[in-house]
């Protein structure tokens, strides 16, 4: 069992404005918080992984499949493994996502750049 006490260390940033941290993964599902500065945007990418979030706080527009979703708290979402996807972070938010296999990149021991210096890459 893996069980993680609630901290605000361990964050890290690919993109600008965006900052993650995994809070806990098994074999076959990881879970990740995202800290996304108003302004920010997700460049369009894909991934072999569903995606399925929830946004705790602040607000964003997601793009996928050529269509745009208004995202606001208490909304839920799930992206198909392969679909292209996008968002555009209209408020500071907060949103935790579960992505199914494991994303290898976002496992702990695999973090690039701690949160302040900026890769962009999704």
């Amino acid at each position: 069992m893996m069980f993680t006490k609630q901290s605000h260390d361990g964050y890290f940033s690919r993109i600008s404005g965006i900052d993650q941290k995994t809070l806990a993964h098994g074999e076959r599902t990881l879970l990740a918080e995202f800290r996304l500065a108003k302004g920010s945007l997700l460049p369009a990418h894909s991934h072999p992984n569903e995606q399925t979030g929830y946004l705790i706080s602040g607000r964003m527009i997601f793009i996928a499949e050529g269509r745009r979703y208004d995202a606001h708290p208490g909304d839920a979402w799930c992206i198909a493994a392969g679909v292209e996807h996008s968002a555009e972070i209209l408020e500071d938010s907060v949103a935790v996502e579960v992505f199914s296999p494991v994303r290898e990149d976002y496992l702990p021991d695999k973090k690039e750049q701690p949160t302040g210096k900026k890769e962009e890459t999704a």
